[in-house]
């Protein structure tokens, strides 16, 4: 039956088995890129959170494509990535049983949002961490000028603990996430100088990635809950005349051994499965309003406009901090916090090196069919509406 392998293949793919439910929201880095000493030290992964999607129009500036000067339409992810702040550095050494610590350092003080994230429940607890070591900061310093030192001598790698910035964003979440964040570039003195040097600050996307470069995304699924076969796994129904049902498969095995294969499509959970996407293209990095508050506008726009499309994104709202505009889809659904990963495998091709220039960002209502790209334009187009004129019919009678 090796014919089968063309008409009829397989379904589903096995590499990512088991598919269960991701125990953690936040996407793992589970490898950082490539460490080089010549580089100057930089960091590596950045947390952002996912807005929506919109349209853009560029000329594709591709030679040997069919499109070549030629104007296409790209569906784009809208990634919301407030600052991140610096509040330790931690080192490891190389043993035989892999990566062993060799000490952490953390700053003075830590935000009301970071300690939350050290309790279940915050009002029920005595939110007393981090009180002792604030206080005895300036009596242990020795102590720790001599690990810091420990840790550049001893330590392979080094990574800089950051954590999220949750007030900045309107999302209903008080606690701060935590993440190691890898020092690439520099020998280990150097990278603990860097580190320790980020203390208390914040860092910005745009420290990490710049237009037309290109990332690796890191997220959870849109979970989908317990499925079938023919959803789960994409398996053929079975014939109409079948008599215990039409959505299954029919043969699961041999009676001996009496155990179904780890190849076998079954019944389980779908979605909500941790996923790598490699080699997103950044489209543009753009700045928060308060530094530029049209910071969406192209060469072919007629309008001044922010990134916010009108009436907000759906589900989640006005982007008020820097912004990513990712070519395509990223996994999760609004509002799942990505990893964002200096990309561990970059690529070469003509479509990695191409330099993007934006034509038009549309920026109309996603609920709907939107056909304005502001609400300036569409009172301009549409005329003054029955409640604006009586809100200026009581302003005059105010007067």
């Amino acid at each position: 039956m090796g014919h089968r392998k063309f008409t009829n293949p397989r379904n589903g793919n096995l590499g990512f088995l088991p598919r269960k439910r991701c125990r953690h929201i936040r996407g793992r880095v589970r490898a950082f890129p490539k460490d080089d000493q010549a580089q100057k030290p930089h960091l590596t992964a950045f947390i952002a959170f996912k807005a929506g999607m919109s349209h853009v129009v560029r000329e594709l500036d591709r030679a040997g494509s069919k499109a070549h000067k030629k104007e296409i339409c790209e569906p784009v992810t809208i990634i919301e990535a407030p600052p991140m702040k610096v509040v330790g550095v931690t080192a490891y050494q190389q043993t035989a049983r892999g990566l062993k610590s060799v000490g952490t350092v953390w700053t003075q003080t830590l935000s009301e949002d970071a300690r939350r994230r050290f309790y279940k429940r915050w009002h029920s607890a005595k939110q007393k961490a981090f009180t002792k070591y604030a206080e005895n900061f300036k009596k242990s310093e020795e102590d720790r000028n001599k690990l810091l030192a420990r840790m550049g001598e001893r330590g392979v790698v080094v990574r800089a603990i950051a954590h999220t910035q949750p007030a900045l964003l309107k999302l209903g979440v008080k606690k701060a996430n935590f993440v190691e964040v890898q020092v690439n570039g520099g020998d280990a003195k150097a990278k603990v100088a860097f580190a320790t040097a980020l203390f208390e600050k914040d860092i910005q996307v745009t420290d990490l990635f710049e237009e037309s470069e290109s990332c690796d995304v890191i997220g959870v699924t849109r979970g989908h809950g317990f499925e079938g076969v023919v959803h789960r796994w994409g398996v053929t129904r079975l014939p109409r005349k079948t008599h215990r049902g039409l959505r299954k498969v029919a043969c699961i095995g041999c009676w001996h051994p009496t155990r179904c294969g780890y190849y076998l499509a079954r019944a389980g959970q779908n979605g909500f499965h941790h996923r790598t996407e490699r080699n997103k293209k950044i489209y543009r990095v753009g700045k928060p309003t308060k530094e530029e508050p049209y910071n969406a506008c192209c060469e072919a726009d007629i309008t001044q406009k922010a990134i916010t499309p009108m009436g907000g994104f759906p589900h989640y709202g006005v982007v008020n901090n820097a912004y990513l505009m990712l070519k395509g889809t990223t996994p999760g659904p609004v509002k799942r916090m990505l990893t964002l990963r200096r990309c561990i495998a970059p690529q070469n091709s003509r479509a990695a090196q191409e330099k993007i220039t934006l034509k038009f960002i549309d920026t109309s209502s996603k609920i709907g069919h939107g056909h304005f790209q502001t609400t300036e334009e569409k009172n301009k187009f549409m005329g003054p509406t029955k409640k604006t004129i009586a809100k200026e019919a009581v302003k005059e009678g105010a007067k």
